[in-house]
């Protein structure tokens, strides 16, 4: 954006051109339903006037009347105007410039991208609610929109106008009241067009009604009654909405579409929610609290600047958003309300991280949000499959920290198998179909399912019919070295340690060839150990490999490439760990290398397809070349003699 000195003069500031592309589609209507415009200005107004009312607890010395704190709605039917109003917290002209002159303050290019690909309004719609742009929605019923607003304790005034050409004026106002007040210029209305004449007092009750009826604080406005015969009509003030916190009623009074549209106002989500959590807890400390469960992931749910979700409320008070004291990282998804009875209304952040009842409050609420997660998984699937095809990978970020909950959390894991290839499996189902005699929980980790698959570490697994769990998130690292058992069985990556997958019988059998091989191969196992000393601790043969010639592994202990990577990326000082290079005995690439050795063949050639065998089983994992270039010199060297 252009211009963001300070004036008391008008300035036309332009948008930034991504934003100006997001704007055009508002102004042309991506949405199915124009008559949610409304609910996002209301709600953006008892959220400044929840601020305005901490702000005055929380600084006694902050001049503002809090007497008759409300939501206004005006309207002009001759003008065609449509003006929601609050006397809430307000805005500097600096917030309005940062807040309403830029939309989407990040994001925005992701935004109009999945726009651009989504042909179905109603994902459309959820799409902007994962960007918080809903003060825009006013573009899809006006053609120019005012806004006038002064921050509480601030003498002067702050007016924005647009009518979403891609520029906006700023300009500084001496009398504005305290609050915000959103004036829009209403398109012109079909004339059969009743359902959105946004100047009728019928669908301006309707929409309250069904999005706002809950918002803590009265929304009024001015009606007209016809006098008396012969006498002027008359005017009255009205309150639109019932004002009943959700959370304070019984379950069995409120309906799913209050729920829905109650989420809707506290996420600034435009989709339903997957599951509600209603609970009250009773005894010396007495709270409520109405959570839900997303139906899709915001895009900043890896973000660390990312929302939490959940409110705090004393005695129906709000206190703030975001209360990381309330849930855990790994449930930052969760969405909801928590009211406490017995609060100070003027409790800090820092306080609340040590308050004991709090503590007792969030062990609650997890273990209440991850039953309800257990439920769906064994009573409603499909929702399941959807909440952790969205949530999986933050659930699991709970394996490494939260012990009291661990046990739930692994019966709730689902995690890619070899035994399906379309349907993920839990822990209790690999239990289920272990083989006679298998004792470990086998798993492997990478990139992508075809990258295990395909690794050579698969081979054994495959040829001997052993599920193998595939994980493929970079949290999937650590959880499972953190968690390390399930059920009295040890969790094992078949890339680590030795791997011996024989049945007694066939050790019996196998012992003497693999004496044999051991012998034939020892000076070439030397050899290659210290050619390849700077790269691997050892090389030794395999019993894992059936059709590569070469894979390299981890000893049991050593922390994997990929965690390797991780901690260095976090900034942490990890020393290099060294691997361990195993050999296929019977591929025709290493005994073909062990008889050139033998024959006295060229140590520079034979170096050389040391570093390409390395290299290869680098490759074939996954992994990364410590230098591609001189593998590829080598490669193309050695391609090119074949010709």
């Amino acid at each position: 954006m252009k211009g963001h000195g300070v004036s008391n003069r008008a300035e036309t500031l332009e948008f930034q051109a991504e934003a100006r592309q997001l704007l055009q589609l508002m102004v042309h209507s991506i949405y199915s339903n124009k008559d949610v415009f409304l609910r996002e200005l209301i709600s953006n107004a008892s959220d400044a006037l929840d601020k305005l009312r901490l702000a005055s607890m929380v600084d006694k010395d902050l001049d503002v009347d809090t007497a008759d704190l409300h939501v206004a709605i005006e309207v002009d039917r001759d003008a065609r105007t449509l003006t929601v109003r609050d006397n809430g917290i307000g805005m500097s002209r600096d917030e309005v410039v940062q807040v309403i002159g830029t939309i989407a303050k990040s994001g925005t290019a992701e935004l109009l991208r999945k726009l651009r690909e989504s042909s179905d309004a109603g994902a459309s719609q959820e799409l902007i609610g994962q960007f918080g742009v809903g003060f825009y929605a006013a573009f899809m019923v006006a053609d120019r929109v005012e806004l006038v607003t002064r921050r509480a304790g601030e003498s002067g005034g702050t007016r924005w106008e647009s009518s979403g050409e891609g520029t906006y004026t700023v300009e500084a106002v001496a009398d504005a009241p305290q609050g915000t007040a959103v004036t829009l210029h209403l398109k012109p209305t079909d004339a059969e067009d009743n359902l959105h004449d946004y100047t009728a007092e019928w669908t301006i009750r309707e929409i309250v009604k069904r999005y706002s009826d809950f918002i803590a604080w009265p929304i009024r406005m001015t009606v007209s009654r016809p006098g008396a015969e012969g006498a002027e009509p008359t005017t009255e003030v009205q309150t639109l909405n019932s004002m009943k916190a959700l959370w304070a009623r019984p379950r069995d009074e409120v309906d799913e579409a209050e729920y829905h549209e109650f989420y809707k106002h506290v996420s600034h989500d435009w989709a339903d929610p997957l599951e509600v959590v209603h609970m009250r807890g009773e005894g010396t400390f007495e709270y409520e609290a109405l959570l839900f469960l997303p139906s899709h992931a915001p895009l900043d749910l890896f973000s660390p600047q990312g929302r939490r979700g959940v409110q705090l409320y004393v005695k129906r008070v709000f206190i703030m958003d975001d209360c990381e004291a309330l849930m855990p990282n790994y449930l930052r998804f969760v969405k909801g309300v928590v009211d406490a009875h017995d609060l100070s209304l003027n409790i800090s952040r820092e306080i609340l991280q040590q308050d004991r009842q709090i503590q007792v409050v969030r062990r609650r609420l997890v273990k209440k949000v991850l039953g309800t997660v257990r439920d769906l998984k064994a009573k409603q699937p499909e929702k399941y499959r959807t909440l952790w095809t969205e949530f999986g990978s933050a659930l699991k970020e709970g394996l490494i920290d939260d012990t009291e909950n661990r046990d739930t959390l692994l019966e709730i894991l689902s995690v890619a198998s070899t035994h399906d290839a379309a349907e993920p499996t839990d822990l209790a189902g690999y239990v289920g179909r272990m083989r006679d005699g298998q004792a470990d929980i086998y798993y492997a980790t990478g990139e992508s399912r075809t990258t295990i698959e395909n690794s050579p570490h698969m081979e054994a697994f495959r040829a001997k019919g052993y599920e193998v769990l595939l994980l493929t998130d970079p949290v999937d690292e650590v959880w499972v070295e953190r968690v390390g058992t399930y059920d009295g069985r040890t969790l094992r990556s078949i890339a680590k340690g030795q791997v011996d997958l024989d049945t007694e019988e066939e050790k019996a059998e196998a012992e003497a060839e693999r004496e044999r091989q051991r012998t034939e191969y020892a000076d070439l196992l030397t050899w290659l150990g210290g050619a390849l000393a700077d790269q691997v601790k050892e090389v030794r043969l395999s019993s894992r490999l059936t059709t590569s010639p070469a894979c390299v592994v981890g000893d049991a202990h050593d922390i994997t490439p990929t965690l390797e990577k991780m901690y260095r990326a976090m900034g942490h000082e990890v020393p290099a760990v060294k691997r361990i290079l195993e050999l296929n005995p019977g591929h025709p690439l290493v005994t073909g290398l062990r008889k050139a050795r033998e024959q006295g063949g060229s140590e520079e050639s034979l170096t050389e397809t040391a570093e390409l065998l390395y290299g290869m089983a680098l490759l074939a994992e996954g992994g990364e070349l410590a230098d591609p270039a001189r593998f590829t010199r080598i490669l193309a060297d050695r391609l090119t003699r074949t010709l």
